[in-house]
């Protein structure tokens, strides 16, 4: 296993090895987001927070580097940022700070590199996180989420179709593991306080194939002791055409990305009740929805389509056919 270095890399001081030039990289066409919708039971936000994110960073679908893509401009900023020496990126999530958390992946073990940006977007260093390491199988269905706080990081690996979550500290490396004892997709991950919330895709056979049978929200209390994940509370099985949804930091709010007749709709339901509140916004969407976020603040959504699409509130679809996985 790389030996991880504990000190933040200056890229510029690294452009040997560290970047590289982003290639054949998707132009990206879009304009700045004008307003910012509000969800049930959300606090009024500073300025800063009602502004949406200006950059999208990216995990190439190699995993061999990250791109930083400018939503305003519709251009990638600087150099992209290749991976440590034998590793390949696998996720990537917002952090406390403007910064990003990416998981990198090698020989059944997970780390993770804190990436921070200069105002002007570009890439300024790649800060190794050597406490925080996560052993297992991470593959494309694998997962991450970092706790508000910025201190504990969520991961899901795999060992055949049965799913795990890990909950590390970065400062102190203590792990906590859930387990599951049947096969099923875990994703979706997020956090309101000490509680992680996720969808569950159970699998069974049907006719000699893996499928999945329901998309129901599961929450985890992280204060109490590692096990097995039935310990965790069914808050809502989602409806029709749902296959991802986020907690809002409130706890109060989930918010579900719906698909139905070629439309992508946020829907928020209210947690207690499990009844639908307000949409959020629609946009036009081509085949489902695989991944949706939130940027640091939790107020910001992006959701990924299968077809490679990026969609944001009040912005054109952004190009990330490119990409295994995006964070803004």
């Amino acid at each position: 296993m790389v030996e991880v270095r504990k000190r933040a890399v200056p890229l510029s001081m690294a452009a040997g090895a560290a970047l590289f030039v982003a290639a054949g990289l998707d132009v990206v066409h879009r304009h700045q987001s004008a307003s910012d919708e509000k969800y049930a039971a959300a606090k009024p936000a500073a300025k800063s927070e009602s502004t949406p994110p200006r950059f999208v960073v990216g995990v190439r679908k190699a995993g061999d580097g990250l791109v930083v893509r400018d939503v305003r401009e519709g251009e990638d900023v600087g150099l992209a940022v290749a991976a440590p020496a034998g590793r390949r990126f696998h996720q990537v999530a917002p952090a406390k700070g403007g910064s990003y958390v990416v998981a990198s992946y090698a020989s059944r073990t997970v780390e993770f590199q804190r990436l921070r940006l200069e105002k002007s977007g570009r890439p300024k260093a790649l800060e190794n996180l050597p406490k925080a390491t996560v052993p297992g199988i991470s593959t494309s269905f694998s997962d991450l989420a970092v706790s508000p706080d910025g201190d504990r990081i969520a991961y899901v690996t795999y060992r055949g179709n049965a799913g795990r979550i890990d909950v590390v500290s970065t400062s102190t490396g203590t792990r906590k593991v859930w387990t599951a004892a049947s096969p099923a997709h875990i994703n979706s991950l997020s956090w309101a306080g000490d509680t992680l919330a996720f969808v569950w895709h159970p699998l069974r056979m049907v006719a000699g194939k893996v499928t999945e049978v329901r998309h129901q929200v599961r929450t985890l209390d992280t204060k109490g002791q590692g096990g097995d994940l039935k310990m965790s509370k069914a808050v809502l099985t989602l409806p029709k055409g749902g296959t991802t949804a986020v907690l809002a930091r409130d706890g109060r709010t989930l918010v579900a990305g719906i698909v139905q007749n070629g439309q992508l709709s946020l829907q928020a339901f209210t947690v207690a009740t499990g009844r639908p509140a307000n949409a959020l916004w629609k946009q036009k969407v081509s085949g489902s929805v695989t991944r949706l976020g939130t940027d640091r603040t939790g107020r910001h959504f992006l959701a990924t389509a299968s077809d490679g699409r990026l969609h944001a509130q009040d912005v054109p679809p952004v190009t990330g056919v490119d990409l295994a996985d995006a964070a803004w």
